[in-house]
């Protein structure tokens, strides 16, 4: 039963709004505002409405709505505000200080019954639309981290760098970029452009993956030639993004292909591959830049020990790593203590479920419209991120919906696999069916939910054997699956066999017990290896530039 707060000093008000309200609701009474303030602070949220007075000794109406607005508990609170004053100065008053009502007396108690009926109604769906929205919210952060954690595995896969290091330095280009905005207006950065720079940092160093192994992972001091080719990756990660047949002009695109090329550039000049200086450096490629020499500092690699956080702190202040913007080195001073828990796990890039129900409140409280609007961009730009993560790594990406047996592919991989976008009940599916075959498709989904919460990454090899048609018959084909990439087995030449590799994860509810949800998953030809590049002529890499 729902909880009504009354508080009023007359004795007789509130035993008359409780003989019109006890049968329906578990009354609670107060005589002032401090009383009533002792009771919100004890049992806050368990209280679906208040009733307040104006006019009372020690703390009236308007000091208590004051105080409760100043520790948000006018959030998930409604306030009726009950009095016999009906000036229009108390009435804006009580409004401005966020009254959701008004009620005068005399009680009619039809009207009080039917709007704490309404009010108390109004809250509780308006909260289980914030709660939805935020496990949405919540749900495609963590999907962002894991599509960016994949990416982290790709990109340094054939470097010693640990696989953080991506992850790492989207932490510290947060931090600075809320520095940075704290600090001045000068780069006229939004809420929205920090998230999407802390997203792309993630590619800065894509562009290593046409470095030749000897030289990327050389133990000791690379010769002058070496450090050429080293160099080169920058311009070659930037290359490749100008060089993606899609979505060029989308801010996302245009931001990774700065961050990529120019996240070597020094504020005096001294950098590369272009010799900007100043703020002609893109303040993403700086403010990246500065992330990455801390994170270079503070990680072991190939050839060189760790340093301590506060080594490297002053290494970059003195100037031993480079230039760097002198803005950007008091936002580094500012933050460190907060650089420095990032570097020893204290801290996480997901963004809490407090702060996220929070961020749905503030949509919400103006009105559905707008909250609406911002909704379908925030969906629009998570499916931007994910058709560009999936364009650069290759692959057909999906998602499986357990509950309503709902099977997503993106587009890419729908055109590849001659079937819909979306199919419901896959494991009947005829289009399906006839692409892998049935027995295939309940194997891997036997797999698939063979997952756990603690282990829930499945990687499976698929393979596509075609049989060619003699004279005009088409070809056939049928599909394998092994845990292994190498399967033995002699075809005759009139077979083909292809391997695919299969690398999904499952999803599950956060709640206990957990419940399996669905899976998110890729699938990438085995022979789809940027590596391939290291067979070109490495003295030719500048005219691939």
């Amino acid at each position: 039963m729902e909880k009504i707060l009354i508080v009023d000093d007359a004795e007789i008000n509130r035993e008359l709004l409780t003989e019109m309200l006890g049968g329906d609701y578990n009354i609670l009474e107060a005589s002032n505002g401090k009383e009533a303030l002792t009771v919100l602070q004890d049992i806050g949220p368990e209280i679906s409405l208040v009733l307040l007075d104006m006019v009372m000794p020690e703390m009236d109406g308007l000091e208590l709505l004051e105080i409760m607005g100043k520790n948000g508990m006018l959030t998930d609170i409604p306030v009726i505000m009950i009095s016999a004053d009906d000036s229009q100065e108390t009435t804006h008053r009580a409004y401005e200080l966020g009254v959701t009502e008004f009620i005068r007396r005399p009680y009619d108690s039809l009207v009080v019954r039917r709007r704490c009926q309404n009010i108390i109604s109004l809250y509780s769906k308006q909260k289980k639309l914030v709660g939805l929205f935020a496990d949405q919210f919540y749900e495609r952060e963590k999907n962002s981290r894991l599509l960016i954690d994949i990416l982290a595995h790709i990109v340094e896969f054939r470097n010693n760098e640990c696989a953080t290091h991506v992850i790492n330095v989207q932490s510290y280009s947060e931090i600075l970029l809320k520095e940075i905005v704290n600090q001045t207006d000068k780069y006229g950065l939004t809420e929205k452009d920090c998230m999407l720079i802390a997203s792309v940092s993630a590619l800065h160093d894509i562009g290593k993956i046409s470095i030749p192994d000897e030289v990327l992972n050389k133990p000791g001091r690379l010769t002058d030639e070496e450090f050429k080719i080293m160099k080169s990756h920058s311009a070659v990660g930037s290359q490749m993004l100008a060089d993606l047949p899609f979505h060029r002009e989308e801010p996302l695109v245009k931001l990774a292909y700065s961050i990529t090329r120019w996240h070597h550039e020094r504020w005096d000049g001294r950098g590369y591959p272009d010799g900007l200086a100043g703020d002609d450096i893109p303040i993403a490629a700086q403010v990246v830049s500065l992330a990455d020499v801390y994170d270079a500092l503070t990680a072991e690699r190939c050839y060189k020990k760790a340093f301590s956080h506060e080594t490297a702190i002053e290494m970059i202040l003195k100037g031993e790593c480079g230039q760097f913007n002198p803005l950007l080195l008091k936002c580094l001073e500012i933050r460190s203590e907060e650089m420095r828990l990032v570097k020893e796990g204290g801290t996480q890039n997901i963004k809490g479920e407090d702060d996220i129900k929070e961020f749905a409140r503030e949509l919400l409280k103006n009105d559905a419209l707008y909250a609406s609007d911002r909704l379908l961009h925030l969906l629009e730009y998570e499916k931007m991120k994910n058709r560009f993560f999936e364009g650069i790594t290759g692959g057909c990406s999906f998602e499986y919906n357990a509950e309503s047996k709902l099977l997503t592919f993106s587009k890419k991989s729908a055109d590849v696999l001659g079937i819909s976008e979306t199919i419901v009940d896959p494991v009947h599916d005829d289009s399906l069916i006839s692409v892998f075959g049935q027995e295939v498709l309940k194997e891997m989904s036997s797999m698939f939910r063979a997952g756990t919460p603690q282990n829930p990454i499945t990687q499976l090899y698929l393979h596509q054997v075609i049989t060619l048609g003699s004279g005009n018959g088409s070809p056939t084909q049928s599909f394998r699956i092994t845990s292994s990439p190498d399967i033995k087995h002699n075809y005759p030449e009139n077979m083909k066999c292809s391997t695919y590799r299969l690398i999904c994860r499952s999803t599950w509810t956060l709640e206990a017990p957990q419940r399996f949800t669905g899976v998110i998953g890729k699938l990438v030809p085995s022979e789809t290896d940027y590596g391939i590049m290291k067979g070109v002529d490495i003295l030719d890499i500048e005219g691939l530039l």
